[in-house]
C-alpha cells in the first residue's frame, strides 16, 4: 500500500530538512535534481579539554582561547571554557596529592572555594569573537581542570592552550599544553615510572555520565603489570591524575601509555617532572603509522632521546633521517632502530641538530608497513640551567592549525616539509589586548625544515595566535617553541600544530522516493 499524498510531501520535506541537500520535486517531474557531489563544510561544534594545572605553590597558569577568523559559518556561536567538576569525597585527594595539602584548614577553605566555582559554572574563559584571542590567568595552586564547547561561527578550528610558568620546586618549568579533543584512543610514548620522574596521565570526561577508562603500561620488555589501571573511572564533568608509577611496580625509564575508554570518551595528556631537570606536558602522539614526522627540535638541544612503540603483531625496523636546513641527514651510528612489538625502544641522539633547526622523520628500513608512534624527550641548557620539553608525533596541517599562545618574545615557529616543497600563509593574529593582524607566506624546502621567528602584530598588546595554512605543494608538519627565561633558565615549551578540523567532508545526497514507500 502507497502512502498518501499528505505524508509522502511531509515525508519528502522532512528528508530535506535532515539533509540540507534534497530538492523537493514529484514523480513525473522533467527537471529532477541531481546528486550533488561532498563538499567540506565548517563544523558546528567543537569540545575542549584542558587538564589541571602545575600544584606547585610559586605557578602562574594563563589561559589562551583563539578561533581563527574567515572560516565559520551560521550562527554567531559561543567558546566557553568552565571548571571541572570537583570530585566525590572519597575520590577527591588521590595518594599522590596528600603530601600537598599539610594544613587541612587551608586545604578545606580552597577546597570549598574551588567547589563554589564550579558549581556556580561560571566560564575561566569565554571567547568573543573569531581572529581574536582572549586570555584568562590563575595562581591558584589548585585550578581545577577545564571542560570547554564552541559552537556555530566560533566551533571551526577553536583551539586554547594552557601554560603555566613554575618558577621553582621539583616542579620548575614552562608548561604548555593545547587543550585536547575528547577521545577514546590515546598512546604516549616518552613517559616514565622511574625514580628521577613524577608523571601523572590526567583524564578529564567531558560529559554528563560517567566515563570508564584503561590504562596500559609497556616498557622495553613488553607491557608492565598494571592491575589498578584497569576500569578507571572518570565521573561526570570531571579530571582524575593518575601517577602513573603507582600504577605499577616495576620501575622503567621508557614507558608507553595507552589510554583506551571502555564507555564514554576522555581528554588525555601526561604531565612530567624529572628532578633537576625541569618538567612540561607530554601530548598524545599522532595516530600509529609506518612514517612519523617529530618537527621543532630547537637548534640548541642539548640532548635529544627518540622513544618509540610498535604496537601491533609485528616488529618494526626504522629508518632516522634529521630533516635539517640543508636536506635529509641519517644520525651518525642511529641511522636505523628496531622495534620489537608491543616493547618500548629508545635511543640518545645527543645533540643531533649540532646549532641547526631540525626534525625526526621515521620511515620504514625493510619497506613494510608496520605502524608506529613515537616521541622526543628534548633538553635544552646544561647543569642547573636545564629544561625538558616533549615532541610527539604529529600528522600535518592539512587546510589549517593554529597554536594560541604567543608572546612579543619567545615564540619560534618551526616548519618541516617531509617530501615535497611547500608553501605555507602564516598569520599572527591580532592580539589578546590589541594590535593588528600580520601575514606572510613562507616557502619550505622538500626535505628540511625551517624555523621562523613570526612578525609580531603591528602594535601588539597582550598575546597573540599564529594560524598556519597550506597553499601549494607537498604536506607540512609544524611546531612551536615558546621560551621564557626565568631565574636564569631559558625554560621552554614545544606545541605541534596539526590540522585543527574546522571542516567536516558531508557527502552527496540524491533524491529517492522509494524509501517512503511501506
Amino acid at each position: 500500500m502507497k502512502s498518501t499524498p499528505i505524508s509522502l510531501i511531509a515525508g519528502v520535506v522532512a528528508l530535506a530538512a535532515v539533509t540540507g541537500f534534497a530538492a523537493l520535486t514529484v514523480p513525473g517531474d522533467d527537471d529532477v535534481a541531481e546528486a550533488k557531489a561532498s563538499a567540506r563544510l565548517p563544523v558546528e561544534r567543537s569540545s575542549l579539554l584542558c587538564p589541571a594545572p602545575s600544584m606547585s605553590e610559586v605557578a602562574e597558569t594563563t589561559y589562551t582561547s583563539f578561533t581563527p577568523a574567515g572560516k565559520g559559518g551560521g550562527e554567531a556561536g559561543a567558546a566557553e571554557l568552565e571548571p571541572a567538576l570537583p570530585l566525590p569525597a572519597d575520590e577527591d585527594a588521590p595518594a599522590d596529592k596528600g603530601d600537598e595539602k599539610d594544613d587541612a584548614d587551608k586545604g578545606d577553605e580552597k577546597g570549598d572555594a574551588d567547589k563554589g566555582k564550579a558549581a556556580d559554572g561560571k566560564p575561566v574563559i569565554s571567547l568573543k569573537d573569531a581572529g581574536k584571542p582572549a586570555t584568562a590567568d590563575t595562581a591558584e595552586t589548585d585550578a581545577p581542570a577545564l571542560v570547554g564547547t564552541a559552537t556555530g561561527r566560533l566551533a571551526p578550528g577553536w583551539t586554547a592552550q594552557q601554560t603555566t610558568t613554575a618558577a621553582a620546586g621539583g616542579a620548575r618549568g614552562l608548561l604548555g599544553v593545547s587543550c585536547t579533543a575528547p577521545d577514546t584512543d590515546f598512546w604516549f610514548s616518552g613517559a616514565s615510572t622511574g625514580k628521577t620522574r613524577q608523571d601523572y596521565v590526567h583524564l578529564t570526561n567531558p560529559d554528563d555520565t560517567a566515563a570508564v577508562a584503561d590504562i596500559e603500561l609497556f616498557g622495553a620488555e613488553g607491557p608492565l603489570e598494571s592491575a589498578v589501571g584497569e576500569g578507571v573511572t572518570v565521573p561526570a564533568r570531571s579530571s582524575v591524575p593518575m601517577l602513573i608509577s603507582t600504577l605499577t611496580s616495576e620501575a622503567a625509564e621508557n614507558v608507553t601509555v595507552h589510554v583506551t575508554t571502555r564507555s564514554g570518551r576522555v581528554g588525555a595528556v601526561v604531565g612530567a617532572a624529572e628532578d633537576k631537570v625541569g618538567s612540561d606536558w607530554l601530548a598524545a602522539s599522532a595516530d600509529p603509522a609506518a612514517t612519523q614526522i617529530l618537527p621543532g627540535i630547537p637548534a640548541d638541544a642539548t640532548s635529544v632521546r627518540l622513544v618509540a612503540f610498535a604496537p601491533g603483531e609485528a616488529d618494526a625496523d626504522v629508518k632516522i633521517h634529521v630533516l635539517g636546513k640543508n636536506g635529509p641527514l641519517a644520525p651518525a651510528g642511529n641511522a636505523t632502530l628496531h622495534i620489537k612489538s608491543q616493547m618500548t625502544a629508545s635511543v640518545d641522539l645527543k645533540d643531533v641538530t649540532r646549532g641547526e633547526p631540525g626534525s625526526i622523520r621515521l620511515s620504514p628500513a625493510d619497506g613494510s608497513t608496520t605502524p608506529v608512534i613515537a616521541a622526543l624527550r628534548v633538553v635544552r641548557g646544561s647543569g642547573a640551567g636545564q629544561e625538558v620539553a616533549f615532541i610527539p608525533a604529529t600528522g600535518p596541517v592539512g587546510e589549517r592549525a593554529s597554536v594560541a599562545d604567543n608572546r612579543a618574545k619567545g615564540s619560534v615557529l618551526s616548519l618541516t616539509a617531509p617530501g615535497e616543497t611547500a608553501k605555507v600563509k602564516v598569520t599572527a593574529s591580532a592580539g589578546s589586548k590589541g594590535g593588528e593582524a600580520t601575514v606572510k607566506t613562507y616557502t619550505v624546502k622538500g626535505g628540511t625544515t625551517v624555523d621562523v621567528e613570526p612578525e609580531v602584530p603591528a602594535g601588539l598588546k597582550g598575546g597573540y595566535a599564529l594560524t598556519v595554512e597550506t597553499e601549494s605543494g607537498g604536506p607540512v608538519h609544524a611546531a612551536r617553541t615558546l621560551t621564557m627565561a626565568e631565574g636564569g633558565v631559558d625554560m621552554f615549551t614545544v606545541q605541534t600544530l596539526p590540522d585543527d578540523g574546522g571542516t567536516v567532508e558531508v557527502p552527496g545526497v540524491e533524491q529517492d522516493l522509494s524509501v517512503l514507500d511501506d
